[in-house]
């Protein structure tokens, strides 16, 4: 099982960047997506995540409306468009996956989890 983030990197208040997560080792269409993000010295926030059947969204308080979560099942990859950055976005960013998540920004809920992106937000 792997999962792969990327697309990670810097960016100036106002920027974009959009990050992919790539699957590999379970039936990924089964398995709702999630992102995350931390800082040092803080808990995992949750940051977005999408369904299986209907695909549906779900997102954090901080992003919503700035950043949109989508997944492509044929090349089992999701991504998290990051537009609007704040320096309050710099984080390192996770991508999980579950196979329910009832409380979807709930880290427990996730099974696989793959290494992080640092994503950093800086004029």
């Amino acid at each position: 099982v792997q999962l792969q983030a990327s697309g990670g990197g810097f960016a100036q208040p106002g920027g974009s960047l959009r990050l992919s997560c790539v699957a590999s080792g379970f039936p990924f269409e089964d398995y709702v997506i999630g992102w995350f993000r931390q800082v040092p010295g803080k808990g995992q926030e949750g940051v977005a995540c999408i369904g299986i059947s209907d695909w549906s969204t779900y997102y954090g308080i901080p992003v919503k409306g700035r950043f949109t979560i989508s997944r492509n099942n044929a090349e089992n990859t999701v991504y998290l468009q990051m537009n609007n950055l704040k320096p309050e976005d710099t984080a390192v960013y996770y991508c999980a996956a579950g196979l329910v998540a009832r409380t979807w920004h709930d880290p427990d809920e996730y099974t696989y989890w793959g290494r992080g992106t640092q994503v950093t937000v800086s004029s």
